[in-house]
């Protein structure tokens, strides 16, 4: 169930969220990790096994009293012999009752996990990255300068832009984006490269610019950057080639996983 459906089905029946709270030692999740339980299926996860089936149980019985006003609730658990796991530490989950009209806080709480990010260009492996990147914490701007290039099947998560000249919309970014480049010209990759640069030098918020292509076009550009003025420790902060070390297929569907390894490795 993606977010959206969740929002849709969450309009017509009530749900518990079950929150992480606190937490000591080791642990699955996070706090302020949370979770939708509806009567029937769930949406999100604190960690799985035995303590989410637990807390999941809880959620359920707390659903049935259908008290519409109750308070939250707080669950301890200790993640040793009696819940099947050996993780050693502990959670306290909060447990609450949510309906529609709960709806707009949620949509903040997930938006704020989500890492901003901006891809430039419409092609086989931005077709490739935007399908991966929808499953994980990602907001994607898809931008373009083509028309008609985007597919009717877009993931709820990512806006699609007609953009000409397409670096014109790195100008209004969100803050703290991430920027991913492979537009279908080199020309235009550049101009995005450049923008990018230049947005550094003023506000310094993009905190990874990835550039798509081999070593020899990263030489080529950096050449051409330099002319134009950009130092090396500023081209120095476009990783390029793009992608975790050692995978080296070249189809679309395995560059863009090893472009989302790396992406997750940033420090949100």
């Amino acid at each position: 169930m993606g977010f959206v459906s969740l929002i849709q089905r969450l309009q017509l029946e009530p749900a518990v969220s079950i929150t992480v709270h606190r937490t000591r030692g080791s642990v699955p999740r996070e706090a302020g990790t949370w979770m939708l339980v509806f009567a029937q299926g769930e949406w999100g996860t604190i960690g799985g096994g035995h303590l989410e089936f637990e807390a999941m149980a809880s959620a359920r019985a707390l659903l049935k009293e259908s008290l519409p006003n109750a308070a939250p609730v707080e669950k301890r658990f200790v993640l040793g012999p009696s819940l099947g796991q050996c993780c050693g530490g502990e959670v306290v989950v909060q447990l609450a009752r949510v309906t529609a009209q709960d709806i707009p806080r949620l949509q903040q709480s997930y938006q704020r996990r989500l890492q901003p990010l901006a891809l430039f260009g419409g092609g086989h492996v931005g077709k490739a990255l935007v399908h991966v990147l929808a499953t994980l914490p990602f907001a994607v701007r898809w931008i373009d300068s083509r028309d008609e290039i985007f597919p009717g099947d877009i993931p709820a998560q990512v806006d699609c832009e007609h953009s000409n000249p397409v670096h014109a919309a790195v100008a209004d970014l969100v803050p703290n984006s991430a920027v991913l480049i492979m537009s279908f010209s080199h020309a235009e990759d550049l101009d995005v490269v450049i923008a990018c640069l230049q947005r550094q030098r003023q506000k310094g918020d993009l905190p990874y610019v990835g550039l798509i292509g081999s070593a020899t076009k990263w030489a080529s550009f950096r050449s051409r950057l330099r002319e134009r003025g950009f130092t090396d420790a500023e081209c120095d902060r476009v990783t390029s080639p793009i992608g975790v070390p050692g995978i080296l297929g070249k189809e679309p569907e395995v560059i863009a996983v090893a472009v989302a390894a790396q992406l997750l490795q940033l420090d949100h």
